[in-house]
Protein backbone atom coordinates (compact mmCIF):
# COMPACT_ATOMS: atom_id res chain seq x y z
CA UNK A 1 0.00 0.00 0.00
CA UNK A 2 1.37 3.40 -0.99
CA UNK A 3 1.72 6.31 1.40
CA UNK A 4 -1.02 8.15 -0.52
CA UNK A 5 -3.37 5.21 0.02
CA UNK A 6 -2.52 5.15 3.73
CA UNK A 7 -3.61 8.79 3.95
CA UNK A 8 -6.90 7.83 2.27
CA UNK A 9 -7.44 4.97 4.72
CA UNK A 10 -6.81 7.39 7.59
CA UNK A 11 -9.53 9.64 6.12
CA UNK A 12 -11.95 6.72 6.24
CA UNK A 13 -11.00 6.11 9.87
CA UNK A 14 -11.74 9.76 10.73
CA UNK A 15 -15.33 9.52 9.45
CA UNK A 16 -16.74 7.60 12.47
CA UNK A 17 -14.78 9.86 14.84
CA UNK A 18 -16.43 12.89 13.23
CA UNK A 19 -19.82 11.17 13.35
CA UNK A 20 -19.60 10.47 17.08
CA UNK A 21 -18.44 13.99 17.92
CA UNK A 22 -21.13 15.56 15.72
CA UNK A 23 -23.87 13.45 17.28
CA UNK A 24 -22.61 14.20 20.79
CA UNK A 25 -22.65 17.92 20.04
CA UNK A 26 -26.16 17.64 18.61
CA UNK A 27 -27.30 15.87 21.77
CA UNK A 28 -25.72 18.58 23.94
CA UNK A 29 -27.63 21.20 21.93
CA UNK A 30 -30.85 19.23 22.45
CA UNK A 31 -30.35 19.28 26.23
CA UNK A 32 -29.98 23.06 26.14
CA UNK A 33 -26.35 23.00 27.23
CA UNK A 34 -24.26 22.95 24.02
CA UNK A 35 -20.72 21.71 24.59
CA UNK A 36 -18.84 23.96 22.17
CA UNK A 37 -15.64 21.95 22.54
CA UNK A 38 -17.44 19.02 20.87
CA UNK A 39 -18.46 21.28 17.99
CA UNK A 40 -14.89 22.49 17.47
CA UNK A 41 -13.49 18.96 17.69
CA UNK A 42 -16.05 17.73 15.15
CA UNK A 43 -15.24 20.64 12.86
CA UNK A 44 -11.50 20.07 13.23
CA UNK A 45 -11.79 16.36 12.43
CA UNK A 46 -13.99 17.12 9.43
CA UNK A 47 -11.59 19.75 8.08
CA UNK A 48 -8.60 17.46 8.62
CA UNK A 49 -10.34 14.62 6.81
CA UNK A 50 -11.41 16.90 3.94
CA UNK A 51 -7.90 18.34 3.65
CA UNK A 52 -6.41 14.85 3.50
CA UNK A 53 -8.26 14.39 0.20
CA UNK A 54 -6.07 17.03 -1.42
CA UNK A 55 -2.98 15.79 0.34
CA UNK A 56 -3.32 12.15 -0.77
CA UNK A 57 -3.90 13.28 -4.35
CA UNK A 58 -0.85 15.52 -4.26
CA UNK A 59 1.31 12.77 -2.76
CA UNK A 60 0.10 10.28 -5.38
CA UNK A 61 0.92 12.64 -8.26
CA UNK A 62 4.14 14.12 -6.84
CA UNK A 63 5.73 10.82 -5.84
CA UNK A 64 4.20 8.70 -8.60
CA UNK A 65 2.16 6.65 -6.14
CA UNK A 66 -0.96 6.22 -8.24
CA UNK A 67 -2.45 2.78 -7.79
CA UNK A 68 -5.58 0.83 -8.64
CA UNK A 69 -6.31 0.51 -4.93
CA UNK A 70 -5.96 4.29 -4.47
CA UNK A 71 -8.21 4.99 -7.45
CA UNK A 72 -10.80 2.63 -5.95
CA UNK A 73 -10.65 3.72 -2.30
CA UNK A 74 -10.33 7.50 -2.75
CA UNK A 75 -13.88 8.15 -4.05
CA UNK A 76 -15.26 5.82 -1.36
CA UNK A 77 -13.48 7.86 1.31
CA UNK A 78 -14.74 11.11 -0.20
CA UNK A 79 -18.34 9.91 -0.35
CA UNK A 80 -18.19 8.44 3.16
CA UNK A 81 -17.07 11.78 4.58
CA UNK A 82 -19.49 13.91 2.58
CA UNK A 83 -22.55 11.69 3.09
CA UNK A 84 -21.83 11.29 6.80
CA UNK A 85 -21.65 15.07 7.18
CA UNK A 86 -24.84 15.67 5.20
CA UNK A 87 -26.86 12.95 6.92
CA UNK A 88 -25.77 13.75 10.47
CA UNK A 89 -26.30 17.48 10.04
CA UNK A 90 -29.77 16.84 8.62
CA UNK A 91 -30.92 14.60 11.49
CA UNK A 92 -29.25 16.55 14.31
CA UNK A 93 -29.84 20.21 15.13
CA UNK A 94 -26.69 22.17 15.79
CA UNK A 95 -28.41 25.26 17.12
CA UNK A 96 -31.64 27.10 17.71
CA UNK A 97 -34.71 26.67 15.53
CA UNK A 98 -33.53 23.62 13.64
CA UNK A 99 -30.06 24.89 12.73
CA UNK A 100 -29.00 22.07 10.44
CA UNK A 101 -29.29 20.84 6.89
CA UNK A 102 -32.85 20.33 5.65
CA UNK A 103 -33.94 16.72 5.10
CA UNK A 104 -34.86 17.50 1.48
CA UNK A 105 -31.24 18.47 0.86
CA UNK A 106 -29.94 15.20 2.32
CA UNK A 107 -32.43 13.32 0.14
CA UNK A 108 -31.18 15.07 -3.02
CA UNK A 109 -27.54 14.34 -2.17
CA UNK A 110 -28.20 10.66 -1.40
CA UNK A 111 -30.43 10.27 -4.46
CA UNK A 112 -27.71 11.67 -6.74
CA UNK A 113 -25.18 9.16 -5.48
CA UNK A 114 -27.68 6.31 -5.81
CA UNK A 115 -28.39 7.36 -9.41
CA UNK A 116 -24.67 7.44 -10.24
CA UNK A 117 -24.03 4.03 -8.64
CA UNK A 118 -27.07 2.53 -10.39
CA UNK A 119 -25.88 3.95 -13.69
CA UNK A 120 -22.44 2.42 -13.25
CA UNK A 121 -24.06 -0.94 -12.44
CA UNK A 122 -26.21 -0.71 -15.60
CA UNK A 123 -23.13 0.06 -17.71
CA UNK A 124 -21.22 -2.91 -16.25
CA UNK A 125 -24.18 -5.22 -16.79
CA UNK A 126 -24.26 -4.11 -20.44
CA UNK A 127 -20.54 -4.81 -20.79
CA UNK A 128 -19.62 -1.17 -21.26
CA UNK A 129 -16.32 0.22 -20.17
CA UNK A 130 -17.10 2.60 -17.34
CA UNK A 131 -14.90 5.62 -17.70
CA UNK A 132 -16.81 8.48 -16.19
CA UNK A 133 -15.08 11.75 -16.92
CA UNK A 134 -15.48 14.23 -14.06
CA UNK A 135 -17.76 17.08 -15.10
CA UNK A 136 -17.21 20.60 -13.80
CA UNK A 137 -20.69 20.57 -12.26
CA UNK A 138 -19.67 17.56 -10.18
CA UNK A 139 -16.73 19.47 -8.74
CA UNK A 140 -18.88 22.56 -8.04
CA UNK A 141 -21.50 20.24 -6.55
CA UNK A 142 -18.98 18.82 -4.08
CA UNK A 143 -17.64 22.26 -3.13
CA UNK A 144 -21.14 23.67 -2.63
CA UNK A 145 -22.15 20.68 -0.48
CA UNK A 146 -19.00 21.14 1.64
CA UNK A 147 -19.85 24.84 1.92
CA UNK A 148 -23.34 24.00 3.22
CA UNK A 149 -21.86 21.58 5.76
CA UNK A 150 -19.35 24.23 6.86
CA UNK A 151 -22.15 26.81 7.13
CA UNK A 152 -23.91 24.66 9.70
CA UNK A 153 -20.80 23.69 11.67
CA UNK A 154 -19.19 27.14 11.80
CA UNK A 155 -22.35 29.08 12.72
CA UNK A 156 -20.64 32.35 11.78
CA UNK A 157 -23.57 34.04 10.03
CA UNK A 158 -27.04 33.95 11.52
CA UNK A 159 -28.62 33.22 8.14
CA UNK A 160 -30.46 29.94 7.70
CA UNK A 161 -28.50 27.04 6.18
CA UNK A 162 -31.38 26.65 3.72
CA UNK A 163 -29.80 29.27 1.44
CA UNK A 164 -26.46 27.53 0.82
CA UNK A 165 -28.43 24.27 0.54
CA UNK A 166 -30.52 25.71 -2.29
CA UNK A 167 -27.35 26.61 -4.20
CA UNK A 168 -25.83 23.18 -3.51
CA UNK A 169 -29.09 21.45 -4.52
CA UNK A 170 -29.05 23.23 -7.89
CA UNK A 171 -25.51 22.03 -8.63
CA UNK A 172 -26.25 18.57 -7.23
CA UNK A 173 -29.21 18.22 -9.59
CA UNK A 174 -27.28 19.72 -12.51
CA UNK A 175 -24.38 17.32 -12.02
CA UNK A 176 -26.83 14.41 -11.79
CA UNK A 177 -28.20 15.31 -15.21
CA UNK A 178 -24.67 15.69 -16.62
CA UNK A 179 -23.65 12.23 -15.37
CA UNK A 180 -26.89 10.64 -16.58
CA UNK A 181 -26.24 12.08 -20.04
CA UNK A 182 -22.66 10.84 -19.95
CA UNK A 183 -23.78 7.36 -18.91
CA UNK A 184 -26.43 7.33 -21.64
CA UNK A 185 -23.79 8.18 -24.26
CA UNK A 186 -21.61 5.32 -23.01
CA UNK A 187 -24.57 2.92 -23.00
CA UNK A 188 -25.43 3.87 -26.59
CA UNK A 189 -21.83 3.12 -27.61
CA UNK A 190 -20.97 6.74 -28.29
CA UNK A 191 -17.81 7.20 -26.24
CA UNK A 192 -17.27 10.67 -24.87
Amino acid sequence: MTFASKITVCRICLVPVYAVLALLYGNSVKTGQPDESLRWWALGIYVAAAASDGIDGWVARRFNQRSDFGAFIDPIADKALLLTGVIILSITDWGKDGWGLPLWFAAIVVLRDCIILSGIKILYCNHRQVKIIPHWTGKVCTVSQMFAIGWVMLKVVDLSPVYPCIVAAVFTTWSSVAYIRQGWEILQGRAI
